[in-house]
């Protein structure tokens, strides 16, 4: 893959680093390998005088890319897919990577897959995976391990441990949305682990968790469906064991109670962020305000950018308020 002697040059950097770029509860993280190559999970939303685009623009050239090359499309909902058009037209884009073709079959989904086609069909590749595929970049490995409602046939490396927590699980309604056929997947750089399973709900979730978990513990977390209790058991979350949680919430959108309370109670947890505050969280279930990127609903959209090296050892920063902490390996 071709990368610019700028983003060669600032990339000298011994650390992978991702964005997580506010779109008020949809998703965008922006991950940017050492040596520049880079990959865009998500959109966000579309509308808004192109708002979640710019946002993305803007984290993309302030980390010195003149393009992405890979955009990773977790599922076709408004608010994951929805911004790729603007995107496409504001940014170069290299290769699409999606699961084929929308599971939903309503006019709203038609138009949200017709849209996505139209910018496959403008220049960029196209690539379909499935769980098991395995995406490699220098120095970095992106597990699938969900994808279109199909799981991996058997634990990853780091994974396989019984679990405790399957004999008080209780499974939920089955869930026939895009949201349970979403992309999730493991990326590996070192020891540093990082997990986002998309909007992957209840059940789905269950079968990669029960009886053995079929990740493991994870040194960095983006919480599932933007930290709604639709998802979120704790036998997924406590399962991996994150160090560093990431709540990618809008005011009114995620950031349940119920699963607040599942993510902030996960043993070895160090500290947990938050894009928003939480408005249904109230003063019980928020983090400290120097961990929340945007405080008000009305907001600037603040994004918050983990630095994480091949020992395991983080470095994350709320671009509000400019708060820093690291995390030792």
């Amino acid at each position: 893959m071709a990368v610019s002697l700028a983003a060669w040059a600032a990339g000298q950097q011994k650390t992978v680093d991702l964005h997580f770029i506010d779109t008020e509860g949809g998703q965008a993280t922006l991950i940017v390998t050492p040596w520049g190559e880079s990959i865009l999970v998500d959109a966000g939303w579309p509308g808004y005088d192109g708002r979640d685009a710019k946002r993305i623009v803007a984290a993309a050239r302030k980390a010195g890319l003149t393009r992405i090359d890979y955009l990773l499309m977790t599922h076709y909902h408004l608010d994951h897919v929805g911004g790729v058009p603007q995107l496409a037209e504001a940014f170069p884009i290299g290769t699409l990577i999606d699961h084929g073709t929308n599971t939903e079959t309503n006019k709203r989904a038609q138009e949200l897959e017709d849209a996505y086609l139209r910018v496959a069909a403008s220049g960029a590749k196209r690539r379909q995976v499935k769980p098991g595929d395995v995406l490699t970049l220098k120095d970095i490995r992106i597990d699938i391990v969900t994808a279109r409602g199909e799981k991996i046939p058997k634990p990853l490396e780091g994974g396989g441990q019984k679990n405790p927590l399957c004999a008080e699980i209780e499974r939920k309604a089955d869930d026939a949305s895009e949201n349970a056929r979403s992309i999730g997947f493991l990326l590996t750089f070192g020891k540093f682990r990082f997990v986002d399973l998309a909007d992957l709900t209840w059940n789905k979730e269950i079968e990669i968790a029960c009886p053995e978990h079929y990740i493991g513990p994870v040194d960095l977390f983006l919480t599932t469906h933007h930290g709604l209790d639709q998802s979120n058991p704790a036998a997924i979350v406590h399962g991996l064991r994150p160090r560093v949680i990431v709540m990618n919430n809008g005011a009114k959108k995620g950031g349940s109670p119920a699963a607040w309370r599942v993510f902030s109670s996960s043993p070895g947890l160090n500290d947990m962020w938050q894009l928003h505050y939480s408005l249904a969280g109230g003063k019980d279930a928020n983090v400290a305000e120097e961990r929340i990127a945007n405080m008000d609903e009305k907001c600037e959209g603040h994004g918050i950018t983990v630095e994480a090296a091949k020992d395991g050892g983080l470095k994350v920063t709320n671009h509000r308020n400019g708060h820093t902490k690291s995390y030792k390996p």
